[in-house]
């Protein structure tokens, strides 16, 4: 089964339309990459009122990427993940953070 390699970032709502564009060559650039099959970018909201206030000073994304299997996402990591976290880096030091997470596929409804 496939394989889902979750990119979560925070960031700052001055750069947001900048990053935005930026996040959407970013992930072309990953969907050229062996052994990617597709991704979604997902803007995710707080549920509850009280959250959504707190968070007007940043804007949060989830990016979803699909990937043939573990070892196309274990090449990506040992061939190509520096290189593309680095131009994040240098374009946006530190406004925006990234957290991410791998997801196993055991199901599909």
């Amino acid at each position: 089964m496939t394989i889902i390699y979750e990119v979560n970032l925070v960031v700052d709502a001055d750069i947001v339309t900048e990053y935005r564009s930026w996040l959407s060559t970013h992930v072309q650039e990953m969907l050229a990459l062996p052994g990617f099959l597709g991704a979604r970018i997902l803007e995710t909201s707080e549920l509850e009122t009280s959250e959504r206030e707190n968070a007007a000073a940043q804007t949060t994304f989830c990016t979803q990427y699909e990937l043939v299997d573990q070892a196309a996402l274990d090449a990506y990591f040992r061939v190509h993940a520096g290189r593309m976290r680095a131009d994040g880096i240098s374009r946006f030091g530190d406004r925006f953070s990234a957290s991410r997470r791998v997801l196993h596929e055991i199901g599909r409804y």
